[in-house]
């Protein structure tokens, strides 16, 4: 990793911390962040030429794999025909029609950037339908890095909230209201102590930020009770689950259909592209039409455009979903016949093309499950994969993808290196 180490001393003299985004920098598992040069297909290539198959797929968008034919075509022809207007395109709403057939609670759709705008945007709606101030989040869900959003419980759930990053102000957080996951009892308590001041309940219907963990049986429809019981809107931030836990998302596997929806990563294919829609009578808030303003001068950029048209139709018109969820349950049934075999305190969640394997033999099923996981052991079963050529995410608290292009080969490797790592690295010494 001769070069990636020389890039990243070259970056750290000028980029904050030598990375764009804070878990690059590999903090929580030591070592040089490895700096990439190629994608294809399952695999990186390094700038060191040491290749990895890849489970991190840019943090979920690549499901198709990384430089899938037809998503580059669309992107090289969009390009030649110039890279962005700031005016109306056609694109935009062909993919919001793609978007609407995936996800028929999004009537009426609005294209921004990321998917912390598209979270940020879809609260400010929230609170201009409703006239009200406070906000329901839940402990290990992330929402981008809004300010009403870094907010953590205090001293439990049916406390006001406290900054967690510095530069957010406590009279922002103070409106930002948090609950365990899966409690619903703490939601209804919150409720009655100050339930017709609460604009909008936003939870990740399946978590991603925290590993993944999947919502307790009622869970998601006792939200959704609520939230209708009190006039409050549910959000669902499907930025991650979308297209991922299931093709049509969270809330047709569980079931629950929330007000507002916002998706991102595999929406723009690869590409800056992030989106949020819901109930017409409620996106019809928004300006020109109504009174809650939200504006982007590349919102809708018609190269982000074709690439999510073409990753959409791809997953419309053929079984790629179905070949990264198959290729995700033969890995997670691997690792887990491996686990029971040898009796080690490790549980491995998955739903979907998503799974996460926590160091900690506790059922993961909110944030004080999952940070019992045993950390250093993370860190160096991390590490001894990578050196093997397998590329995960670099949190104990994140989720891994697969992708249309993983293949069984990749698959039997993956589980030849998680069984000699964990054998030799770690529980062997």
């Amino acid at each position: 990793m001769v070069l990636s180490e020389q890039m990243f001393q070259s970056a750290r003299r000028i980029l904050v911390g030598g990375v764009n985004s804070p878990v690059r920098a590999f903090k929580s598992v030591g070592g040089t962040p490895v700096f990439f040069k190629e994608g294809y297909g399952s695999r990186l290539v390094s700038v060191d030429d040491h290749e990895f198959i890849d489970y991190v797929l840019s943090w979920g968008p690549m499901i198709l794999g990384h430089a899938f034919p037809p998503v580059v075509e669309s992107i090289v022809s969009a390009v030649h025909r110039g890279l962005s207007f700031g005016a109306p395109t056609e694109a935009e709403t062909i993919l919001a029609d793609l978007i609407h057939e995936f996800f028929p609670s999004m009537e009426r759709v609005r294209f921004v950037n990321s998917g912390t705008e598209a979270c940020m945007s879809a609260i400010r709606l929230a609170r201009g339908v409703t006239g009200r101030r406070r906000i329901l989040k839940f402990e290990g869900c992330y929402h981008g890095h809004a300010d009403a959003l870094l907010v953590k419980a205090g001293s439990g759930g049916l406390t006001l909230g406290c900054p967690d990053s510095a530069g957010v102000l406590s009279e922002w957080a103070q409106w930002t209201s948090i609950a365990p996951y899966n409690d619903l009892e703490s939601v209804r308590k919150l409720f009655a102590n100050v339930g017709d001041d609460i604009a909008a309940i936003i939870v990740e219907p399946v978590v991603g930020n925290m590993g993944v963990v999947p919502p307790n049986p009622g869970f998601l429809q006792g939200l959704r009770d609520i939230a209708s019981a009190h006039g409050t809107l549910l959000i669902f931030d499907e930025v991650m689950t979308g297209f991922r836990v299931a093709l049509k998302g969270a809330q047709h596997k569980y079931g629950v259909v929330p007000d507002i929806t916002c998706l991102g990563k595999v929406v723009g294919g690869g590409l800056p592209c992030a989106a949020y829609g819901g109930r017409a009578e409620f996106m019809e808030y928004l300006a020109p039409v109504g009174p809650v303003y939200q504006a982007g001068t590349l919102s809708g950029n018609p190269v982000a455009m074709a690439a999510g048209i073409s990753t959409l139709t791809a997953l419309k018109t053929s079984n790629h979903f179905e070949r990264a969820e198959s290729h995700a349950s033969h890995i997670v049934a691997g690792m887990r016949q491996w686990i029971t075999a040898h009796g080690l305190p490790l549980t491995v969640s998955q739903v979907g093309t998503m799974w996460t394997l926590f160091f900690s033999d506790t059922t993961v099923f909110n944030l004080a499950t999952a940070q019992r996981s045993d950390t250093r052991r993370f860190s160096l079963y991390y590490r001894a994969m990578l050196d093997r050529g397998v590329y995960l995410a670099p949190s104990q608290f994140e989720s891994n993808f697969t992708s249309s292009a993983h293949t069984l080969t990749d698959a039997d490797f993956f589980i030849s290196s998680f069984e000699k790592s964990l054998d030799l690295e770690i529980f062997g010494k």
